[in-house]
């Protein structure tokens, strides 16, 4: 079972920054593929950022392709989210996702194929 804890959300004007936490827990996270999600008011939950469990593999929406940038720390048991030049249409909740992977290589795009979700934290960002 693995559990995980989002943190780092806030309220910020356009052109900031701001990183976004995922503290995981489980014996078996650190072979576990990760991804970053969003969902804005009335729209569907979308793929920010994916990273296989070793690092090696990230992948990124191109909405915010040089922008964001998705990484695990030395224990592996948290994975950040570093969003730069932040715009208004990133304004969302943002949750984050594991699911087993099959190579330390594979990272996975589909929601479906996450097994495991935070509670989300909310990032506003103001023109």
């Amino acid at each position: 079972q693995v559990q995980l804890v989002e943190s780092g959300g806030a309220l910020v004007q356009a052109g900031d920054s701001l990183r976004l936490s995922c503290a995981a827990s489980g014996r078996t996270f650190k072979t576990y593929a990760m991804g970053w999600f969003r969902q804005a008011p009335g729209k569907e939950r979308e793929l920010v950022a994916a990273a296989s469990w070793g690092g090696v593999s990230t992948y990124y929406a191109d909405s915010v392709k040089g922008r964001f940038t998705i990484s695990r720390g030395n224990a592996k048991n948290t994975v950040y989210l570093q969003m730069n030049s932040l715009k208004p249409e990133d304004t969302a909740v943002y949750y984050c996702a594991a699911c087993a992977a099959a190579s330390a290589f594979q990272y996975y795009t589909k929601l479906i194929e996450y097994d495991y979700w935070g509670q989300g934290t909310q990032v506003t960002v103001s023109s």
